[in-house]
C-alpha cells in the first residue's frame, strides 16, 4: 500500500510517500481500500510533533478518518462484507490506500454520495454532530454560533444546526466564506467584531450554543455573546489555547464550557458517536438535505501543496488527497 509518513517532527520537509506492506485486518476489523482521504488540522499538529497518535494506531502515518470500499473482513466481523462502501473514524493511519478500522467505527455510505463526497464526510460531520447535538444538546428554536463556519467542520455544523431546527450564525473572515454560509442557509457574521454582530442580530440575547473551531482569539467574546444557560464547545485551538476567563460571568450566565476531541476516545465512545451520526445524519446525506463541501483535491505527488492549502486561509469545505 501507499501511505503518507511523517519522518520526524516539523513542516512539509518531514512528509514522505512510502510503499508499505498491506495491512491485515484484525478479527473485528474491516480493511478499507481508499481512493480519496480527508486532511485535518490534527494531521498538521501531529506533523509538528504536538498531537501523537493514540496507542494502537500507526505512530508515523497520519489520518483520522476513512472512506472507501471494504477489501477484506476480519474473522469475527458479521456486519460487513467485501465490496460495501463505508466511512468512519480511525485513531491514525487514515492517509493510506489501505486502512484497517474497527467494524463498529464505520457506517454505510449512501448511494447519493460519490467517492469524493464520501471522503469529505466522516471527521467533519461526526465531530460537529457530536459537539453540537451530543454534548451541547442544541434544541429546535435555539441559536447556534459557528466559528470557522466555512471550513470542513464549520460547513457541516451549519447544516447540522439547520436540520436540527436552530437558527445558525456563521462567523467568517471573507466574503467568499460568507457566501458559502448563506448558500447553506445560515447567516454570516464577520469574525472581526463578531460579538457585537451576534448580539445585534439576536436582539441582545446571544447564542445558546457556540461551536469554537478556531481557539483563544474568540475569548472573552464567546462568553459575552452567550445566552443564559448557554453552552460553548471548544473543538479547535489554532489561534491559541490559553485564555483569561471571568468565572463570575460564567456563573452569572449559568453557562457550560467544555472541550472535546474524538481521536483519543476509547472504542466504546467512538463507536457510539459513529452510530449516532449514522442514525441522525446519514438519512439527511442520503436525501441531499445536507451535503459535504469539497474545497480542493490534490494528487498524492502534491501532498506538500495539500498541507499548505489546509494550513492556509480561505478554505470552503474539506481538502482531499487522491491516493489512487
Amino acid at each position: 500500500m501507499r501511505a503518507i509518513v511523517f519522518a520526524g517532527a516539523g513542516g512539509n520537509e518531514v512528509v514522505r510517500v512510502e510503499e508499505r506492506p498491506d495491512p491485515v485486518p484484525g478479527s473485528e476489523e474491516v480493511l478499507v481500500r481508499v481512493r480519496y482521504a480527508g486532511l485535518n488540522p490534527a494531521d498538521t499538529a501531529q506533523r509538528a510533533g504536538h498531537y501523537p497518535a493514540p496507542p494502537g494506531s500507526p505512530p508515523d502515518v497520519p489520518g483520522l478518518e476513512v472512506a472507501g470500499t471494504i477489501e477484506a473482513c476480519g474473522a469475527a466481523v458479521t456486519t460487513w462484507r467485501p465490496g460495501e462502501r463505508v466511512f468512519g473514524l480511525v485513531g491514525g493511519g487514515g492517509l493510506a490506500s489501505l486502512v484497517p478500522v474497527h467494524e463498529r467505527c464505520v457506517a454505510r455510505v449512501p448511494d447519493s454520495l460519490d467517492e469524493r463526497e464520501a471522503a469529505a464526510v466522516p471527521e467533519a460531520f461526526i465531530t460537529a454532530h457530536d459537539a453540537i447535538m451530543g454534548q451541547c444538546g442544541l434544541r429546535p428554536g435555539e441559536t447556534l454560533l459557528v466559528h470557522g463556519a466555512a471550513g470542513g467542520v464549520g460547513t457541516a455544523a451549519v447544516q447540522i444546526g439547520l436540520v436540527g431546527g436552530a437558527r445558525v450564525l456563521g462567523a467568517v473572515r471573507s466574503e467568499r466564506a460568507a457566501e458559502a454560509v448563506r448558500a447553506l442557509g445560515g447567516e454570516a457574521v464577520p469574525d472581526d467584531g463578531f460579538a457585537g454582530a451576534v448580539l445585534e442580530s439576536t436582539g441582545g440575547r446571544g447564542a445558546d450554543v457556540v461551536l469554537e473551531l478556531v481557539g483563544a482569539s474568540h475569548f472573552p467574546g464567546n462568553l459575552r455573546v452567550l445566552a443564559p444557560k448557554g453552552r460553548i464547545a471548544v473543538v479547535g485551538v489554532a489561534s491559541g489555547g490559553e485564555v483569561t476567563l471571568s468565572l463570575l460571568a460564567l456563573m452569572m450566565k449559568r453557562a457550560t464550557l467544555r472541550g472535546t476531541v474524538l481521536r483519543a476516545r476509547p472504542l466504546e465512545e467512538k463507536a457510539l458517536a459513529v452510530r449516532s451520526f449514522e442514525r441522525e445524519l446519514v438519512p439527511h446525506l442520503a436525501s441531499g438535505r445536507i451535503r459535504p463541501l469539497v474545497d480542493s483535491v490534490f494528487p498524492l505527488a502534491e501532498i506538500a501543496a495539500a498541507f499548505d492549502r489546509l494550513d492556509g486561509p480561505g478554505k470552503v469545505g474539506k481538502v482531499l488527497l487522491e491516493l489512487a
